[in-house]
C-alpha cells in the first residue's frame, strides 16, 4: 500500500500522507515513502508545496512496531551513518523538506507528536486546526527528539519551553503551540489555508522565492551538521538500553515504570 501521494496541480505540490487508518504513523514503509517524495518534489519546476495527511491526524509519530525492531538493530549504525547529506535516514524524514528549494507548507490536523511533530518542523510554514495537539513526545519513550528537532526546535521556542517540552513530552493544544510559535496560524481548514498561501507563493517570481529560501536557510544555519551529529549520539547512547526498555514496557503495560 502506498504510503504518499503527490499531486501537481497549478505550479503546486500536493503531498499527502496517504495511511490516515494508523494516524499517518511512521513505519519503514512511510519514511522512505517521504523522503522520495521530498526527493521528487525537489527535482521539479513546482513553486510550492503543500504537505498534509489524511484522516483524522497529520501524524501521530513513530509505529509503535518500529519501538519493538529498535531492540534488533544496532543503533550505532542506524542513526550515525550519515546517509542523506549530513543526516541520517530518520533526520532526512523532517530534513529533506528543508532542502526542497521552494517554500513548504504543513497542513495539520489532529495529532503531530514525536517524529510528526519534526516531520512538520521541516516545513517554512505550519498551519493548524484550532483542535490540533502537538508535541515533543520522545521522552515518553525513553528517548531524545533526534529527527532533526534539535536542529529546528531552537529557532522556533524560547529555551525554557523547549525544555519544558522535551523534558516532559506533555501534549500542547494548539493555541498554546501558536503563542510559542510551534505553528504559524490557526485555520479551520488548515489545508485549505495552506493551499491559499502556497497560491499566492505561486503568483511571485520563482526565481526570487527560491533565493529567499537558500538564503534564509543560509542566514539561520549555525553548524547544524554537529546539532545532527549530537541529536544520533545521544540517541544511541539511549535506545534499546535497559532504561528505555522499561519505559516502553511500563507505557504498553498502562503502569509507571520502575527505574533500578
Amino acid at each position: 500500500m502506498a504510503r504518499v501521494s503527490i499531486e501537481y496541480k497549478d505550479h503546486i505540490a500536493h503531498v499527502t500522507l496517504t495511511r490516515g487508518d494508523k494516524m499517518n504513523a511512521l513505519d519503514s514503509d512511510m519514511v522512505k515513502a517521504i523522503i522520495a517524495a521530498g526527493q521528487e518534489v525537489a527535482a521539479s519546476d513546482m513553486r510550492a508545496v503543500v504537505l498534509s495527511g489524511e484522516g483524522k491526524s497529520f501524524c501521530a509519530g513513530l509505529d509503535l512496531m518500529s519501538f519493538a525492531q529498535m531492540g534488533q538493530v544496532d543503533p550505532e549504525e542506524w542513526l550515525m551513518t550519515r546517509s542523506h547529506h549530513d543526516a541520517n535516514e530518520m533526520q532526512e524524514v523532517a530534513m529533506v523538506w528543508r532542502r526542497v528549494p521552494v517554500p513548504v507548507i504543513a497542513a495539520i490536523q489532529g495529532a503531530a507528536y514525536g517524529g510528526g511533530l519534526q516531520l512538520a518542523l521541516g516545513a517554512d510554514i505550519r498551519i493548524a486546526a484550532p483542535d490540533a495537539r502537538v508535541s515533543v513526545m520522545e521522552m515518553k519513550w525513553g528517548i531524545v527528539p533526534d529527527m532533526g528537532g534539535m536542529a529546528l526546535l531552537p529557532r522556533l521556542l524560547r529555551s525554557d519551553v523547549l525544555r519544558r517540552l522535551t523534558y516532559t513530552a506533555e501534549v500542547v493544544q494548539a493555541d498554546q503551540a501558536l503563542a510559542w510559535g510551534l505553528v504559524t496560524e490557526l485555520a479551520n481548514d488548515p489545508a485549505a489555508r495552506a493551499l491559499e498561501l502556497a497560491g499566492q507563493i505561486a503568483l511571485k517570481g520563482p526565481n526570487a522565492v527560491r533565493a529567499a529560501k537558500r538564503l534564509i536557510e543560509w542566514a539561520e544555519a549555525e553548524d547544524r551538521q554537529s546539532v545532527l551529529l549530537a541529536e544520533s549520539a545521544e540517541q544511541v547512547a539511549l535506545i534499546g538500553k535497559p532504561e528505555q526498555m522499561e519505559v516502553i514496557a511500563a507505557q504498553m503495560g498502562g503502569r509507571k515504570p520502575v527505574f533500578k
